[in-house]
Order: C-alpha cells, then sequence, then structure tokens
C-alpha cells in the first residue's frame, strides 16, 4: 500500500522490550524480534521504501519499571545505551536514520505530570479521572526529561564513536512543540510567549545546543530541575 502511494520512506519504531524482553542485554536478546525487523527493513528497501527508526516511542520494559522505575531512575541511560547499541549492530547497515527517542515533552509531561500516557504517574490533584499510579507532577516530568536527554545523548555519542564513519549514515531526535505568539506587544505578553517555548521546545532543544536548559526554566522551576554536570553538557551538545 505505502508503495502504491507512492511514498519513499517510512519511519516505524521498534519495540524495546520485543527484541530485549527483560530490557538488558546482559539478560537475554529475543533473535525473533531481531528478525521480525531485519524483515520489515528488507520489505521495505525491496519496495523502493528508506526505513527510518525510532529507537523509543514510550514503551518502557516492564522489567526496568518494576526494578527502578523506568526512565525515574538515571540508572536507564546505560540500559538505553545498550539497548541502542545493539539496534546499531542489527539494523545500521540498512538503516538510513535513527532518531533516539520520540518526543520527550509528550512522555514527560503526557506519562508523569498529567498521567494521560504510560505508566499513568501525576499527583492526585490532577487527574482524579483516571486515578494516577502514584507520582509528583512538580518534579517527576523534570526528572524524567533529565534522564531522557542523557539517554539520547549517551546513545549518540555511541552511534558517533562507533557506527557512523562506517555505516556513514545519521542519528538523531523528535521533538514537538506548539508555537506561541504574543497575545499584544507588551514586554510581559512576549515574555510569557517566549517562556511557553522554552518550557515546550526549548526544554531539549536548548541541551542539546548549549548544554542546559533555558534560563526562564531555571529560574520559575529553581531546584526541581535537574542540573548537568559540565560532562554532562559536553556530551549533550556535540
Amino acid at each position: 500500500m505505502m508503495k502504491y502511494e507512492g511514498m519513499d520512506a517510512f519511519r516505524f519504531s521498534i519495540s524495546w522490550s520485543r527484541i530485549l524482553p527483560y530490557g538488558k542485554v546482559s539478560k537475554g536478546i529475543n533473535q525473533q524480534g531481531i528478525t521480525f525487523y531485519k524483515n520489515l527493513i528488507d520489505e521495505l528497501i525491496a519496495n523502493g521504501i528508506i526505513p527510518t527508526v525510532t529507537l523509543f516511542h514510550w514503551d518502557v520494559p516492564q522489567a526496568l519499571e518494576d526494578e527502578y522505575q523506568g526512565f525515574l531512575s538515571p540508572l536507564i541511560v546505560d540500559d538505553f545505551r545498550d539497548y541502542a547499541d545493539l539496534c546499531f549492530r542489527e539494523f545500521g547497515e540498512k538503516v538510513k536514520l535513527f532518531t533516539s527517542i520520540n518526543e520527550p515533552w509528550t512522555f514527560a509531561s503526557k506519562g508523569y505530570d498529567s498521567g494521560d500516557f504510560a505508566p499513568g504517574r501525576c499527583s492526585p490533584f490532577m487527574n482524579s479521572a483516571i486515578g494516577c499510579l502514584g507520582g509528583d507532577s512538580a518534579t517527576e516530568p523534570y526528572i524524567v526529561a533529565h534522564h531522557i536527554l542523557l539517554a539520547h545523548a549517551a546513545a549518540a555519542r555511541l552511534y558517533k564513536q562507533k557506527y557512523q564513519a562506517i555505516q556513514k549514515e545519521e542519528i538523531g531526535i523528535v521533538l514537538v512543540s506548539h508555537w506561541f505568539e504574543p497575545y499584544s506587544s507588551t514586554q510581559e505578553d512576549r515574555k510569557a510567549a517566549q517562556q511557553a517555548i522554552d518550557f515546550m521546545l526549548g526544554w531539549a532543544l536548548h541541551p542539546l545546543t548549549y548544554g542546559d536548559y533555558p534560563k526562564s526554566m531555571r529560574s520559575l522551576v529553581g531546584e526541581r530541575l535537574p542540573k548537568f554536570t559540565p560532562d554532562q553538557s559536553e556530551m549533550l551538545h556535540l
């Protein structure tokens, strides 16, 4: 159907737990999952469609949620890097573009602020309709986004150092944002529009460009916003 419609590329997501049922390379690889994605990639190429792979689209392996609460823990960074390494090794020769993580803002805000998306965490007053599974909307979204950025940076650095010279492909991240215009030309409205952009797009893009969060986030969120070490800042904007 995609070939008939004239599509020349297809972006799809790999399910982390489909190839690593327990979330960690050290605990075993599901070869059937590897074969499934290799067959998909081959079929796309055979039909003139360029495969573009997203490594994480909000499906943390349950084993890692149970062990250390997934992206709430810095332990996720190494496990994600190892998972990415496996994907680069198994699929990289035929994949033109890898994206590490899909829409960090959506995952952090919907999963840990409003609780609408998995894992459904939020403060009790935020979403009484669904009944969040614990959480703190004032802190957890910032912690999760912080670890997402570090996981992306670790995977991107690994790819550039170990695979890019051989495979000659690219790696990036998928960001999402609304756009905001000031209600009027007053300084207050212009500042409000910029802060809205900072808190949605700048939340990830600013660290990836400059190695730290926007100044408005630092000012308004205060100590609830995690800090990058100098080494982490350097890794982020390589």
